[in-house]
């Protein structure tokens, strides 16, 4: 039986909300990047992550540890690996961060040397020098169940032995009629903020039709163009692309969308 969503806290002194979306005990960095833009954060969380902490797990990563590329797709990747290995034993190959924030994980544990994108999303990862010429290398895909399916197939076209090692799975948390009645009862002006596609394709569903209606009519940030042509199909009226993944990127991009400049 899955466990429910924490109540979503709306106060009612504030100027304007984000929504997060992000896992559960995830939100304080993007938290904190709202507090200073004077908005408060609104958690949502569609699931828990949960490491895969097993020896068959634990033997995939020694083995991914050895390949030539070493790919990780998000923080909780990094996070993950290194709680179940020595971080002085991803130094065999090139080890790639889809973006800055899962670099920093990596650096912080003492893996110094780490590719990363500027554009930090898969099509910025697969665009690395050190991603091009992978025949008959055996590349490393360290990641969670979904997702990142374009980074696997494209290191698969290229030539390249793929290993893929899931470190950590998604643990749904079903909406909350009370998390759905703060919502409801959430003031304007509001933001939604979307690092992932498949939270937002998870919680969409489970909303009333009002509520989403009127979610469709509320400004969205996303975090690459992906997810820009996503939110319009799932019917978002006024989309805005954050420069990047990162907390700040996405509250100055949140900002921008409630509180435009004067042209």
């Amino acid at each position: 039986m899955h466990r429910m969503n924490r109540r979503a806290y709306v106060p009612a002194d504030t100027v304007w909300h984000l929504i997060s979306l992000r896992p559960q005990g995830q939100h304080d960095t993007l938290r904190s990047a709202a507090s200073r833009a004077g908005a408060r954060t609104v958690a949502l969380s569609p699931w828990r992550l949960a490491l895969r902490n097993d020896p068959i797990t634990r033997e995939y990563l020694t083995e991914a540890a050895q390949c030539d590329r070493l790919v990780f797709t998000s923080p909780a990747a990094a996070e993950a690996t290194v709680r179940m290995l020595s971080p002085g034993t991803l130094r065999a190959g090139t080890v790639v961060a889809v973006g800055e924030g899962t670099a920093r994980v990596l650096r912080r544990h003492g893996v110094i040397d780490v590719q990363a994108p500027a554009r930090m999303d898969s099509e910025g990862l697969l665009a690395l020098p050190c991603m091009q010429s992978l025949q008959g290398l055996r590349v490393a895909l360290v990641t969670a169940p979904g997702g990142r399916g374009m980074i696997a197939a494209q290191v698969c076209e290229r030539g390249a032995e793929l290993l893929r090692v899931d470190v950590y799975e998604r643990v749904p948390l079903p909406v909350s009629a009370a998390s759905i009645a703060r919502l409801q009862a959430l003031p304007e002006p509001a933001v939604l903020a979307v690092s992932s596609g498949e939270a937002l394709e998870f919680v969409l569903p489970q909303l009333p039709p009002a509520l989403l209606q009127r979610w469709q009519r509320t400004p969205v940030v996303v975090a690459s163009a992906r997810l820009a042509a996503l939110a319009y199909a799932l019917g978002f009226q006024h989309v805005s692309t954050a420069t990047g993944p990162l907390p700040a990127q996405m509250v100055e991009a949140a900002h921008a969308a409630v509180y435009p400049s004067p042209r």
